[in-house]
């Protein structure tokens, strides 16, 4: 558990003048866009360099850029963020390449429970976490000695897909495992993949009702994996592997996708039922987080792992989605953040969404 204590730093915050803030990657365009929308001062943490891609587009750059030499260096900095008033808002990224550990004990007011960090990074609490919600999951293969059918083997943390792999047998798995790193080995689902974004608000109940706070669904996307979804065009997998080419399930952008309407009930009861189950665990998870699934033939979900924080297959909605244009229109992830940021503000909770 963290030992931030967020009262503490916001005692000294000008309440009037926040500045969100995130690392320059994955979805920061719409953060600052979403968040100049909504009246905010914006800063882009940039390591190396100033970005100068930001100039290209100027309703999603930040009003200023605060450099360092590595993300290892932001926690030295602060106190110096501290002064701007900075709420720090993690995305994948941001976690991954701080680190869990150093962004656990990062001194900056961060948007949700960061302690979800626990639960999330490591694959067998995560497990805990989301069949304890009565969550359909892949079947995990403890002992890769049993795999018997085509497994994916996962590494822990949040790589966007970097190193998974898929194996059939034991001797394929003995050839491609990085055995110095922690892994889990799941069956391979076959189906369609709907990866879904939900916003989970513990002081606002003016949404899918839960036992504290309520729950939005704001989008969904795909995955643009290499080479899992082009690699077919060359020949069976099988053929493949035989000629010593292995398929890679690295992300490299995301697809806009809507689910049958009528699976939205299901949807919104995963959703439901995950986040009464961190408030059990951990006081629960805050904000956005998405549920990553495959839909089978008989339209069952199978959730193969939780994202607790924005994820950057939202990007594709930043005038909003086909979900949250129900909601309000011109509704993206990142503007939703910003919302749930200023109403807490003007409420005088600001506590209760950060960590």
């Amino acid at each position: 558990m963290t030992k931030i204590n967020v009262n503490d730093m916001l005692t000294s915050y000008d309440k009037k003048n926040l500045t969100i803030a995130t690392v320059c990657s994955h979805s920061s365009l719409q953060i600052f866009n979403g968040a100049k929308k909504e009246g905010f001062k914006t800063l882009g943490i940039s390591v190396g360099e100033q970005k100068k891609i930001y100039d290209a587009f100027p309703l999603g750059k930040p009003d200023d850029f605060f450099v360092v030499d590595s993300y290892k260096d932001i926690v030295k900095y602060a106190g110096e963020l501290q002064e701007k008033n900075v709420i720090v808002i993690p995305h994948g990224s941001f976690v991954e390449y701080l680190g869990a550990e150093k962004f656990l004990t990062l001194n900056l007011p961060t948007f949700g429970n960061r302690n979800v960090l626990i639960w999330e990074s490591d694959r067998n609490k995560e497990r805990i976490w989301l069949e304890g919600a009565d969550l359909t999951m892949p079947q995990e293969i403890k002992d890769p000695r049993d795999i018997d059918k085509p497994v994916i083997v996962k590494y822990h943390g949040a790589k966007g897909g970097k190193g998974f792999f898929i194996a059939k047998t034991y001797d394929e798995f003995l050839k491609r495992v990085k055995k110095n790193k922690s892994y889990s080995i799941q069956e391979f689902v076959l189906g369609t993949r709907y990866y879904i974004h939900y916003f989970y608000s513990p002081i606002q109940d003016n949404a899918y009702k839960l036992s504290k706070g309520s729950l939005q669904l704001l989008s969904m996307d795909r995955r643009d994996e290499t080479t899992i979804d082009e690699v077919q065009r060359l020949g069976s997998i099988q053929e493949l592997e035989e000629l010593g080419i292995h398929p890679t399930f690295v992300v490299t952008g995301n697809i806009p996708i809507v689910i049958r309407e009528s699976l939205l009930p299901k949807v919104f009861k995963m959703g439901e039922a995950v986040v009464e189950k961190s408030l059990e665990l951990f006081g629960g998870v805050i904000g956005s987080f998405c549920l990553e699934s495959v839909v089978t033939e008989n339209l069952e979900f199978k959730v193969f792992e939780i994202s607790a924080r924005i994820v950057a297959g939202t990007n594709p909605y930043i005038s909003g989605s086909p979900y949250s244009e129900f909601i309000q229109p011109d509704l993206s992830t990142g503007r939703r953040i910003a919302q749930e940021i200023k109403y807490a503000t003007k409420q005088k909770v600001l506590d209760k969404i950060l960590t």
